[in-house]
């Protein structure tokens, strides 16, 4: 019987495996808009796989060149596939909403990081968190370093999936990134435009009482997924967002000129509480002003939409 010539593991940092398992495979957890935006600008040659938990999704990632794992980060049994298969990993799934006994914690991240550190842990991570987590900051502008004060139980939740993933990091040696990121927006995304709440005439608030807000290109934010899983130090974060400095009301005030559009009515915060909804107040209650220095300077990350006056024309 032919013997195999089995290579050492110090010619390649997958050691000895079969070479359909010494190539690269990208892991990626909640494969939506980004997730795709990220497959499609990896390099050519990398096997990219995909967490679902619904099987309407197999089609669409198949026909993406991405291979479909089934499972579901609410029930752990079906995550324990998902051990060593990734040798990187990005995580861009959010918290769940309804958990009302724990609602500040994220078990959908701690239940990934206990699955991938049953086997070979994978050599880098990604996670997609939220600049929520800096909570109001009056307008300042605010750093990686700034303290935490998440305010909403959705922020509360990625605080703790922050810790989740920094311990895992730390336990499993594995270079572990966080993005801290702030409103997603792209014309081909769906509801990624203000353009329908244009149409609506969805008032905002008036000068006096508007804060500011933090915007990044979906296709921007993609590549500096990419950019911290190859260039991340241990454990870093980066607040992932472009060189826009505005106030809500200026920003749908410049949409609106873009679309030639009637700008939307301005109103103070006095009457705000009883004429838009919860979802979007709760938006409208913080201000700052995110300092994406780190980004551009250690992922060296070039934004080819540096502002949303480039992006959203």
């Amino acid at each position: 019987m032919p013997t195999v010539p089995i290579l050492p593991s110090n010619q390649s940092p997958l050691g000895a495996l079969p070479a359909r398992f010494r190539r690269e495979r990208i892991l990626i957890v909640g494969c939506g808009d980004v997730g795709l935006r990220v497959a499609k600008a990896l390099p050519a040659g990398l096997r990219v796989l995909a967490l679902t938990s619904s099987p309407d999704r197999v089609h669409t990632l198949r026909a993406r060149g991405i291979t479909p794992l089934c499972g579901n980060l609410d029930q752990p049994r079906t995550l324990a596939r998902l051990a060593g298969l990734g040798t990187r990993v990005i995580h861009l799934a959010p918290p769940a909403s309804d958990d009302m006994h724990q609602w500040w914690r994220d078990l959908r991240t701690v239940s990934l990081m206990r699955a991938l550190r049953c086997r070979r842990p994978p050599a880098s991570l990604v996670y997609g968190s939220t600049s929520g987590v800096y909570g109001d900051c009056a307008g300042q502008f605010v750093s990686e370093s700034s303290p935490l004060r998440p305010r909403t139980p959705r922020a509360q939740r990625r605080a703790d999936a922050e810790q989740a993933v920094r311990h895992f990091g730390r336990a499993a040696h594995v270079r572990a990134s966080i993005l801290r990121i702030p409103g997603i927006y792209a014309p081909d995304r769906e509801g990624g435009t203000p353009r329908q709440r244009l149409l609506r005439g969805t008032p905002v608030l008036q000068a006096a009482d508007d804060v500011y807000t933090n915007h990044i290109h979906a296709d921007d934010l993609a590549r500096a997924v990419l950019a911290a899983m190859w260039r991340g130090k241990p454990q870093r974060i980066f607040n992932a967002s472009d060189d826009t400095q505005m106030k809500m009301g200026d920003y749908f005030d410049l949409a609106a000129d873009l679309y030639g559009l009637p700008r939307p009515p301005r109103i103070p915060r006095s009457t705000a509480q009883s004429d838009l909804p919860l979802s979007l107040l709760s938006f409208m209650s913080e201000s700052r002003r995110l300092d994406n220095r780190r980004l551009k300077r250690e992922l060296r990350l070039v934004l080819r939409y540096p502002t949303v006056a480039e992006g959203l024309a």
